[in-house]
């Protein structure tokens, strides 16, 4: 399963997550993640936007930001989504459990 954050605003549940789809949306959109040390005051946002549109893609940006204003721990969740973001990247690259059907693949050169 992959990672969530969850939390309630205003007697509604919030479940905050990445999928492969919502980080290639994200990068479609222009964000890059390795820019949060250089642009944090765009980037930072942006990566706590992103992991709405999971299961909360249409709520408004305002909203976003009023939620985002009101919760503590920020070094601490901007961590947190920081792994959240990277788990499915990291699919990407892992090899697949044992089972038949792998493929194989060989180089010619």
């Amino acid at each position: 399963m992959s990672k969530q954050l969850t939390f309630t605003f205003e007697d509604k549940e919030y479940t905050l997550e990445y999928t492969r789809r919502t980080v290639a949306e994200m990068e479609k959109k222009g964000f890059i993640a390795s820019e949060i040390t250089e642009k944090p005051m765009s980037t930072l946002p942006a990566l706590f936007a992103g992991a709405f549109l999971a299961h909360h893609r249409f709520v408004k940006q305002d909203t976003i930001d009023t939620i985002y204003s009101k919760l503590t721990k920020k070094e601490e969740l901007i961590g947190k989504l920081a792994e959240m973001y990277n788990e499915p990247i990291m699919t990407l690259v892992e090899e697949p459990e044992e089972s038949k059907g792998n493929l194989n693949w060989t180089a010619t050169w």
